[in-house]
């Protein structure tokens, strides 16, 4: 069990049957008054953000949450397939529940997929990929005064804005928001 009180950003946690993982903590103690508990979190099924608020001294369960690397294989339409590296079994995750992820893995690349108490709960992206441009526009002269952008698409469909110079290469894609964030290190 866990004192709300001691929740900090990056806890996973179980109240009333959810798993959540803590985004923001905000505390407020007023005189004549038992503090009161705010907090931010995601939920890890849903992935729905919302605020729970807790009376100081209130506990909730620890989640433990496994990671998993395993190997995306393919999508069918509907369902997305997962190999385990080590015992080749495969797993499938609706692709309702991974439309965000699905923008930045692409098949036979190894991902994490997060699991509670055999649960899938879903994948974890890291912080930046790498991935191919496939259609670029072609740089247009003149208006360069400022940061000038054009579109692109990259191998997963994604679309993008990337500078004049980027041509049909590797990018580095930042996974939080979809952009664009370098060239690709080779």
């Amino acid at each position: 069990m866990i004192i709300v009180n001691d929740l900090k950003p990056g806890t996973t946690f179980e109240s009333e049957g959810e798993i959540y993982t803590t985004l923001d903590v905000d505390r407020n103690k007023t005189a004549m008054r038992q503090m009161v508990i705010k907090v931010k979190v995601k939920n890890l099924r849903s992935g729905v953000i919302k605020d729970l608020v807790f009376t100081g001294g209130d506990k909730v369960e620890q989640a433990h949450i496994d990671k998993k690397e395993m190997q995306y294989l393919y999508d069918d339409g509907t369902m997305c397939y997962f190999m385990d590296n080590e015992t080749y079994e495969q797993i499938e995750i609706p692709m309702e529940n991974l439309k965000w992820e699905l923008n930045f893995i692409k098949p036979n690349s190894n991902v994490n997929i997060s699991m509670y108490n055999n649960e899938v709960l879903g994948v974890i992206l890291p912080d930046k990929v790498d991935l191919m441009i496939t259609e670029c526009e072609p740089a247009v002269k003149g208006n360069t005064a400022t940061a000038a952008t054009k579109n692109a698409v990259l191998e997963t469909g994604w679309a993008i804005r990337v500078p004049l110079f980027i041509e049909e290469e590797m990018v580095s894609i930042t996974t939080a928001d979809g952009k664009y964030a370098g060239r690709a290190k080779e």
